[in-house]
């Protein structure tokens, strides 16, 4: 998972980034409202940590800018605010949940799990496409039933080509989704390729189909074709 944290308060930011972090997540950080307008209008993401109250201004507005824009990033809203009226308003305005603190982090963890299985996988554990099953939450890849090793970045580009499926992908967008801000001191995307180079060896050894098809000068799509 790509997940923006937009909270001010450090220490708990920092909780959080962490948590995600070990899990094996891209994770991306704002603490103000300045910065996190700035990073919902350059990057899009697979759920957005939220709170509301945000030096220099509101996360409602940050939420009501994502909506302007049609942006089907995930939002979780995170707050020490607890009013009924500040909940509705959030929830009325697209938010996928609403969080209390203080909250323990698994709770977090198990909420944000559910609103991208809600918005990429209707609402599955398990991601089956053709021959290949997924497991989401065990990270664990079967092609016609035979498990299969993927690296932790490999199943991540696998995960999100299947949930673009169909669509033309451009390597910046595969960079910046896999790598977060990190990707600016890259060269070149070499890496990406080699990436996508071993998905297909490892699917095609174990019996399945490639999927992969370069879409020259523009990026890659996932299709069964």
């Amino acid at each position: 998972m790509k997940i923006l944290i937009i909270e001010d308060e450090e220490g708990l930011r920092e909780s959080i980034e962490e948590y995600f972090t070990e899990a094996g997540n891209i994770c991306e950080t704002a603490a103000s409202y300045t910065a996190a307008l700035s990073k919902v209008e350059l990057y899009r993401y697979d759920c957005i940590l939220l709170d509301i109250t945000l030096p220099g201004g509101n996360g409602i507005d940050v939420l009501k800018t994502l909506k302007a824009n049609n942006y089907t990033d995930g939002v979780l809203i995170i707050s020490a605010k607890n009013s009924l009226d500040d909940r509705l308003e959030g929830l009325d305005l697209g938010a996928d949940d609403y969080l209390v603190k203080p909250f323990h982090l698994s709770e977090l963890k198990a909420r944000v799990s559910a609103i991208i299985r809600r918005k990429m996988f209707n609402g599955s554990n398990v991601l089956n496409f053709n021959e290949l099953s997924i497991d989401l939450l065990a990270k664990t890849v079967a092609v016609n039933g035979i498990p299969v090793k993927f690296t932790r970045k490999e199943f991540a580009l696998l995960i999100y080509f299947i949930s673009n499926k169909g669509k033309v992908i451009s390597k910046n967008a595969i960079a910046e989704h896999l790598w977060g801000d990190g990707i600016d001191l890259a060269n070149n995307f070499d890496f990406i390729y080699s990436h996508i180079k071993n998905i297909r060896k490892k699917i095609m050894e174990a019996g399945g189909k490639d999927y992969i098809y370069a879409a020259y000068g523009m990026g890659y799509k996932f299709a069964d074709q």
